[in-house]
C-alpha cells in the first residue's frame, strides 16, 4: 500500500523547506515521488527538488484541483505503475482547494493501491489574518481539510502573536495537530508525533461513513463577508461582478491569475529593488498575491526572488539558459508589469 501525503498551503508559506525537511529527516530511507502542481505558466522551483534527487512531474497548465483533475488523476496512476513508490508526496497549488486535491485522490483508490495518510497544510503564521480576510474561500478550505497545520514563520512572531494565530487556525479546525514550535528545531520523532496524528484522524475519516469531508458545497464561501477588506473590491471578496449566494464553489482558475514570461533583461540591483518594492507595497500592477522568478544580472550573476505582500527576499542563483518571472495575484495589470519587467 503506498502512503499519500498532501502538503498544501497558501503561495509563500514555506511548504518547499517544509517539504525539503520532511524529505531529508522524516521519511528517510523511503522510495519518494514528488508531484508538483505550480500554479502559473512558468515553473520555477523545480530545480530545487530535483537537486534532492526526487523524481518530479510538474504540471503547469492550469490548477490540480479544475482543470486538471483528469489528468492529474492519470499522472498518479503512471507513477505509481512505474516507480512503484513506498510514498507519494503532493505539493499543489497555492491557490488549490485541499478538498478538490483530496477528491481527486480518492477517485484514483478505486484503481490503485494507495491510502492518504496525512493533510499536511502549511500557514504563514504573519499572513494567516490577512489571508483570511482577502482569501477566505481558498484559504480555509486547506485550513479546514487539514490532519495536521504547520504554522511557519513562528520565530519572527512573538509568543502572543503565536497564539493568536493558533487560535484562528483552532476555530476553523478543531481536530487537526498544530506545529507551532519552529520546525527547524524539530526532531524527526517530534514531527512524527504531529503527521500520526493526522494519520490517525484520517483513519477516524475512513470509518465515519456517514461524514463527507470532501465536499461541502452547501457552507459559506469562507469570506465571513469582510469583503470590504479585498483590496478595492468593493463587495466582492473574489473580485467578480457576482456575489456569493447560490455559488458557493469557486475554482481557482476563476478568480486567481496567473501571469509568467521569460526575459533576456539583464537588472541592476537598483532596477530589482524598485520592482520587488513596487510589487510588494503598491497596487499598480493588480492584487499581487506571490510573484518569483530568477533573472541574470547586470554584473554577470543570478538572483532568484521571492514576493508575498509587504515582503520578499532575494537570493543568489544558478544560471538558467533565460531569465524567468511569475506574477500571481487578481487583476493583474499585464502591460503594466512588461514595463516594470523591462520586457
Amino acid at each position: 500500500m503506498t502512503k499519500v501525503d498532501i502538503i498544501s498551503g497558501f503561495l509563500g508559506a514555506g511548504k518547499t523547506t517544509f517539504i525539503k525537511q520532511l524529505i531529508e529527516q522524516v521519511f528517510t530511507g523511503e522510495k519518494l515521488v514528488l508531484i508538483e502542481n505550480e500554479f502559473g505558466e512558468i515553473g520555477i522551483d523545480g530545480g530545487f527538488l530535483k537537486d534532492a534527487g526526487i523524481e518530479i512531474t510538474e504540471m503547469n497548465s492550469g490548477c490540480i484541483c479544475c482543470t486538471l483533475v483528469g489528468d492529474f488523476s492519470k499522472a498518479l496512476q503512471k507513477v505509481l505503475e512505474e516507480y512503484k513508490p513506498d510514498r507519494v508526496m503532493i505539493e499543489p497549488s497555492g491557490v488549490g482547494k485541499l478538498s478538490d486535491i483530496v477528491k481527486a485522490i480518492e477517485d484514483v483508490k478505486k484503481e490503485a493501491e494507495i491510502e492518504i495518510h496525512g493533510r499536511i497544510t502549511v500557514v504563514d503564521g504573519k499572513k494567516a489574518a490577512l489571508y483570511i480576510k482577502n482569501f477566505g474561500e481558498f484559504f480555509e478550505d486547506q485550513v479546514k481539510h487539514a490532519s495536521t497545520i504547520v504554522i511557519s514563520r513562528t520565530q519572527m512572531m512573538s509568543d502572543e502573536k503565536i497564539e493568536e494565530c493558533v487560535h484562528m487556525l483552532r476555530e476553523k479546525n478543531k481536530d487537526a495537530a498544530i506545529i507551532s514550535t519552529p520546525w527547524e528545531k524539530l526532531g524527526r520523532e517530534a514531527i512524527c508525533r504531529a503527521l500520526g496524528h493526522g494519520a490517525e484522524i484520517e483513519e477516524l475519516l475512513e470509518n465515519h461513513s456517514g461524514h463527507d469531508h470532501h465536499h461541502n458545497h452547501g457552507e459559506d464561501c469562507g469570506c465571513d463577508h469582510h469583503h470590504e477588506h479585498h483590496h478595492g473590491h468593493e463587495g466582492h471578496c473574489c473580485g467578480h461582478g457576482h456575489d456569493h449566494h447560490g455559488h458557493h464553489h469557486h475554482h481557482a482558475d476563476e478568480i486567481f491569475t496567473s501571469w509568467g514570461k521569460e526575459t533576456a533583461h539583464k537588472y541592476t540591483d537598483e532596477e530589482l529593488s524598485f520592482l520587488l518594492r513596487a510589487l510588494s507595497e503598491t497596487e499598480g500592477y493588480g492584487n499581487v498575491l506571490r510573484s518569483k522568478g530568477i533573472i541574470p544580472m547586470a554584473d554577470g550573476t543570478w538572483k532568484q526572488f521571492d514576493l508575498v505582500p509587504e515582503e520578499y527576499e532575494v537570493r543568489e542563483g544558478q544560471a538558467d539558459y533565460t531569465g524567468r518571472v511569475c506574477v500571481i495575484g487578481t487583476d493583474l495589470k499585464e502591460e503594466e508589469l512588461l514595463k516594470l519587467f523591462h520586457i
